[in-house]
């Protein structure tokens, strides 16, 4: 039996489309089921209810993801997609039942590295199987459809979290990840192979370097690999302390989980639309489009926060923060696509490192952010300002890559 099965053809879109976007939504579920839980989590793990730190367990969930698919990616390279989305998700199910039996911060952390570590092998395969299978445009396509249907498990995941805890304690919500992910083991064993065998690369050291180092020297890959990272920032500050902003600064803990599914069914939008305008402009002017304009809306809203002296009324802060999201949506697919379109047969490093650099620009940044969000929200309207230009200078200097 050769090390790497000889890929199947007869795969549908539709099938590889949905089948990228549970491994995807494995990676949101691993957060988003579990955001509405942390005020009972925190005083459980021994965190005092005036501290932030309870988002660090979203912090070190996103540095695990980063660091995994680094791993990842070559391990892909080397033993087929299959078989490292088994080792990964694996690893995803033994830490969610790991982070349900935790007493205290630090086991929890710790477990959340590793389970971070473990949901990398899914985010970072879908790239890498996308690129085994289409090109191009079609590619941009494909992701495009493939995080809009993926925005159904940022939506859901809150309100599951929230319907679980009606009846269960927190702990529940870590087991049912779990579940999901031995969900995601059988679809893997159904789906197959996606690696030819003649682009298997040899798990080496010098080999290895070789590759990461190619993907680095790539204009296009780092250019568009950075801006993606910094529009990440923006969001996974959003993501980790919307929650804590609702409960302490707005009273409006119980309406989280639903003013968090329209904000995803917003970004489901923007994707799907990603998949028209991608068609008729191409990609590289959606993610020009897609900085510059979140850029605009950042600074629109730095302007209502600094107007309102540091804490804008709810809607004045909730509204502006959902469009950014929506702007910044496309830089997602169309972000990933351009930077793997020029690594041809290194998709899998490519993949992992995209993934690295982007993860660990986003959460090390958010967490700075997060870190400063005591009173008002003044420190995540000014961190989306800085994110956005150095987004678009990002994209500007990737886009003038000689090609």
């Amino acid at each position: 039996m050769t090390a790497v099965e000889v890929p199947r053809s007869d795969r549908t879109e539709r099938q590889v489309i949905a089948f990228l976007a549970f491994a995807g939504s494995l990676l949101a579920l691993g957060i988003d089921i579990a955001l509405p839980a942390f005020d009972e989590i925190a005083p459980s793990i021994g965190i005092e209810p005036s501290s932030n730190r309870i988002t660090l367990i979203i912090t070190v969930y996103f540095i695990g993801m980063a660091f995994g698919q680094l791993i990842w990616g070559p391990i892909a390279d080397r033993f087929g997609r299959a078989r490292t989305m088994y080792a990964g998700v694996g690893l995803y199910v033994v830490a969610a039942i790991g982070a349900a039996l935790s007493r205290d911060l630090n086991t929890l952390l710790v477990v959340r590295l590793v389970w971070g570590f473990g949901a990398a092998a899914p985010a970072g395969l879908r790239g890498a199987i996308a690129r085994d299978l289409y090109s191009g445009d079609q590619m941009a396509r494909v992701m495009s459809l493939m995080m809009a249907i993926f925005m159904v498990g940022p939506i859901a995941a809150p309100l599951v979290g929230e319907a679980i805890l009606y009846v269960f304690d927190w702990q529940a919500v870590f087991l049912f990840c779990a579940i999901a992910g031995v969900g995601q083991l059988v679809w893997t064993r159904r789906f197959g192979e996606t690696m030819h065998p003649d682009l298997q690369r040899p798990l080496q050291f010098k080999p290895t370097f070789v590759a990461l180092a190619h993907v680095l020297r790539t204009r296009q890959t780092l250019g568009y690999t950075v801006g993606y990272g910094l529009a990440s920032a923006s969001f996974f500050v959003y993501l980790s302390s919307t929650q804590p902003i609702m409960d302490r600064l707005y009273g409006r803990a119980d309406q989280f989980a639903l003013l968090f599914g329209v904000s995803g069914i917003v970004m489901a939008a923007a994707f799907a639309l990603t998949n028209r305008l991608v068609v008729r402009f191409g990609a590289k002017k959606i993610a020009l489009l897609s900085a510059a304009g979140s850029l605009f809306l950042a600074t629109f809203s730095l302007i209502v926060v600094l107007l309102a002296g540091g804490l804008p009324t709810f809607w004045w802060w909730v509204i502006p923060v959902m469009a950014i999201n929506l702007a910044a949506a496309p830089l997602g697919p169309v972000g990933i696509t351009l930077a793997l379109e020029p690594m041809g047969d290194l998709a899998g490093t490519a993949s992992g490192v995209v993934g690295f650099l982007s993860i660990l620009i986003g959460s090390s940044l958010a967490a700075v952010i997060d870190a400063q969000i005591t009173v008002d929200v003044v420190p995540m309207a000014i961190g989306s300002v800085v994110f956005f230009i150095g987004c678009v200078g990002a994209v500007v200097w990737a886009d003038r890559a000689k090609t």
